[in-house]
């Protein structure tokens, strides 16, 4: 492999948006698909996790491709469920984008954690991160689920051998972890402009 699993979404992130700085929707939706062998990975541990990112990019792809000029741009799918007042819906397209954005916020955490503290457990690093990020807009249910998934966590150095290839890793983490936090706020931003950025999990 060339580099690290993390060249080709470190490459993309830039192209996600427009001139005139608008978000774009089949660039940023690629940088997330490119995240996901990198979640790969990680085995039992993220399924669960894996799963959740695949749908919610599949669900925005569907909308994108049903009229791609019109969903060029992210937000526009949001501002239609606004306008027709079906963005709260599980199954919409609004609550796609939040998920994936708050997956996203998690993996950026764990990798945070990942570079920042080398004393750490692999375990540690995501239940940290999770506590940080996703564990606030989750029922018992999923919360229980997620604490059983890390326990199945790989070793550490394993995971970090596999994921390096040939490239640096710890400067494509640290890469990771500069670029991809501005775009996720960029879209907690614009949810929370419509009311949005907050929706619990039902």
């Amino acid at each position: 492999m060339e580099g690290t699993v993390f060249a080709p979404a470190l490459e993309g992130m830039g192209h996600v948006k427009s001139e005139e700085g608008e978000m774009l929707t089949k660039a940023f939706l690629d940088v997330c698909k490119q995240i996901l062998p990198i979640i790969d990975k990680f085995g039992a541990a993220m399924a669960l996790v894996k799963s959740d990112i695949g749908g919610n990019i599949t669900r925005l792809e569907n909308k994108y491709l049903s009229n791609p000029s019109e969903f060029n741009y992210l937000y526009s799918m949001v501002r239609v469920e606004v306008q027709t007042k079906t963005a709260k819906a599980s199954s919409s397209c609004t609550n796609g984008l939040l998920w994936l954005t708050r997956a996203m916020d998690y993996l950026v955490e764990l990798f945070r954690n990942l570079l920042e503290h080398a004393d750490w457990a692999m375990s540690q690093a995501c239940t940290d991160a999770y506590e940080k990020t996703l564990k606030k807009f989750h029922g018992w249910l999923a919360s229980s689920s997620f604490k059983l998934a890390m326990k199945l966590a790989p070793d550490r150095k394993k995971f970090m051998d596999v994921i390096g290839g040939t490239g640096d890793i710890n400067s494509d983490i640290e890469k990771f972890c500069t670029n991809f936090p501005p775009l996720l706020e960029e879209n907690h931003k614009f949810l929370a402009s419509v009311g949005l950025d907050d929706l619990k999990a039902s």
